[in-house]
């Protein structure tokens, strides 16, 4: 009598999702100039406003030892200045057409993007076209701005415990692939960049050919295709970027990291190998990471914070990896609670997870939440505008995310045992460990 209404609902939800599902089309125009750089447009005409972004492949992962955290360092060159807009002008120039801007790093990607009036397009396109194009790359910017990057590594990593905790873990789990070291780059490296080296680097992964533009907004698509033809069409295209040596060895065994330092309570982070972006474990990864960390309903959650109480916090996750990356968890120890404590708890959560797999209620849970917050992404021109340039540049088809849906709602409870057991394993976990200074091991 009960169970009746709440069946119907289910099936009634799952038939929204699905019926969205197939009604999700994106009317996107794919257009590729002769310099290599590819175009993506979609017209949206709720609002007079653009997104534009860029994305270029490039992150820590294409760095060496010697110039680490260089591709962080040029999303702050990047705003500069360049040969027709000088110093700061780019933020000035755009916020003064009522636009604004961002960019992000990571170890596989550097974002830049803009949201602005319809007024703008040709500004931004200008702008883009200038850094592009002559990014001013002076000697005494390049030792300036290492400077201001110095000082922001010493605020989120060398001064922040979470941030060494991070490193460490990379470090430690890493020991061939570019992905050990961090992407704001290390000191010594920073302090080091020079002029020439920048130049070698913008000249290689900031050329036409290495970058994906994505335009979602109220704009017509040939006149904007024309616009960008004037203004990025005669870019002089880089030489093909090094391809990225992908040979990291098997873990032969548990590593672990002991960390002293002044905090107010102990801390403990751990990370497993796992595979890249085109591994078949990448969905049901996906909704491993819901179960375990997502939500105050989540396993971890649940079980350390509410439960036990003996963590504060805690979260979890993975990037989507042009190779084989980490999962890694961060566990926020209650005051006055052993790390040990805590790390058997973590441990019993995971292998429960192992052993029995999540619930069917949990599945469909995490398939629901999972399923509406791909298509949230889709809410805005912003969101939009970065997705597909993001699946352009992981998978080199931005159809790619269509089958992003299907491919978590086809996840079983037996793949999740499966992919548990395969990676979440002692001999694969690195972990780090911190208690505050004088606390015993």
């Amino acid at each position: 009598m009960i169970r009746k209404p709440v069946i119907l609902t289910v099936l009634a939800l799952l038939i929204g999702v699905v019926s969205a599902h197939a009604s999700f089309q994106l009317n996107v125009t794919e257009h590729k100039l002769d310099n290599g750089l590819t175009i993506l447009m979609m017209e949206n005409h709720t609002a007079p406003v653009i997104s534009y972004y860029t994305i270029y492949k490039v992150g820590s992962r294409n760095e060496r030892r010697e110039n680490s955290g260089v591709s962080h360092f040029f999303e702050h060159m990047m705003f500069n200045g360049a040969k027709k807009y000088g110093p700061k002008m780019f933020d000035q120039a755009l916020e003064s057409k009522g636009g604004n801007n961002n960019a992000y790093t990571s170890q596989n990607i550097t974002a830049y993007y803009e949201d602005f009036p319809v007024e703008a397009l040709e500004l931004v396109l200008d702008l883009e076209s200038d850094r592009m194009a002559n990014l001013a790359l002076l000697e005494e910017q390049v030792k300036s701005e290492a400077g201001v990057v110095s000082e922001e590594r010493l605020v989120s990593s060398d001064n922040d415990n979470l941030g060494i905790m991070d490193e460490e873990m990379w470090a430690t789990a890493f020991m061939a692939h570019s992905y050990e070291a961090p992407v704001i780059g290390w000191m010594g490296s920073i302090k080091n960049f020079n002029r020439a080296d920048a130049l070698e680097y913008f000249q290689t992964y900031y050329a036409p050919n290495n970058a994906v533009v994505a335009i979602v907004g109220d704009f017509d698509t040939q006149k904007t295709l024309a616009l960008v033809k004037q203004y990025l069409g005669g870019l002089q295209s880089g030489p093909p970027p090094p391809v990225v040596p992908r040979y990291e060895p098997e873990q032969r065994g548990a590593k672990r990291v002991f960390l002293e330092r002044e905090a107010e309570h102990e801390h403990i982070m751990r990370g497993y190998h796992i595979g890249d972006k085109d591994s078949p474990d990448l969905y049901p990864l996906e909704v491993i990471q819901f179960v375990l960390t997502t939500g105050e309903s989540c396993r971890m959650n649940q079980t350390l914070v509410n439960d036990l109480q003996v963590a504060l916090d805690q979260y979890g996750g993975f990037e989507w990896g042009f190779d084989p990356s980490l999962f890694y968890f961060y566990v926020a120890v209650t005051p006055g609670v052993k790390y040990q404590v805590a790390e058997t708890a973590f441990d019993s959560v995971l292998a429960d997870l192992t052993v029995n797999g999540p619930t069917a209620e949990e599945l469909q849970k995490a398939k629901n939440s999972l399923t509406a917050n791909f298509y949230k992404g889709y809410q805005t021109n912003n969101g939009t505008a970065h997705e597909l340039a993001r699946y352009k540049t992981l998978y080199g088809d931005w159809k790619a995310l269509y089958s992003y849906v299907d491919r978590i709602n086809a996840v079983t409870i037996e793949q999740v045992k499966e992919v548990m057991a395969r990676y979440f394993i002692v001999k694969n976990s690195t972990t780090v460990t911190l208690v505050p200074e004088g606390g015993n091991q």
